[in-house]
């Protein structure tokens, strides 16, 4: 992943010095805010390195389905061929019949600790491609936007708005700073606080 990100970036890099047509998003009063915004939807339906990265996760995540199924088929069998003996009395012990059942519970318990592991390593998968489709966005405006120069960049989804912003908006550290000062913790909060720094020291 980090490879394909590399060369995504380089690529945007070798032209970020192309000059850039005028567009009527750069047609601002005087002393107005310049604003831009991206279609996101669009932009990940023509993104050749989103898609080609939807298309591994998938093929990864077919390979991961086929593995699981594969041996849970076998652990199948295996419940299956143990009950026809059990039936047929092929185990002469007590101790065969329990000996037999207990492999099978491992390979039971072992076939989910798999599946969940598989499924951790799909999502960090899918969080890794995410992010490093944020990196080459990202990295792409600041280079985009040395020649337009807009104030915002935003995009039209609610759950991440603002793409790129001028930093001289960017107000967090005062909200920060004033919900701190107002906020008043109680007894019981002071005292759980105090509890955690004990038991972290």
């Amino acid at each position: 992943m980090a490879l394909g990100a590399t060369l995504v970036l380089t690529a945007c890099k070798g032209k970020q010095d192309e000059t850039l047509e005028p567009t009527t998003a750069t047609e601002v009063p005087e002393g107005g805010l310049k604003i831009a915004y991206i279609q996101v939807d669009t932009l990940m339906s023509q993104y050749q390195f989103y898609k080609d990265k939807v298309v591994e996760l998938n093929r990864h995540s077919e390979n991961v389905q086929n593995t699981l199924q594969q041996k849970a088929t076998t652990l199948q069998q295996k419940a299956a061929q143990f009950q026809r003996n059990y039936d047929n009395n092929v185990y002469t012990t007590r101790e065969q019949v329990e000996g037999v059942q207990a492999s099978l519970q491992r390979e039971q318990q072992q076939l989910a600790e798999l599946e969940q592991r598989l499924q951790q390593e799909l999502a960090l998968e899918a969080d890794a491609a995410q992010q490093a489709l944020l990196d080459s966005l990202n990295n792409f405006l600041k280079q985009y936007n040395a020649q337009r120069k807009f104030d915002y960049i935003i995009s039209n989804v609610g759950n991440a708005p603002i793409l790129l912003a001028n930093p001289q908006y960017d107000i967090t550290a005062e909200v920060v700073a004033g919900l701190n000062k107002r906020y008043k913790p109680t007894a019981a909060a002071s005292g759980t606080a105090a509890d955690s720094t004990a038991v972290a020291q």
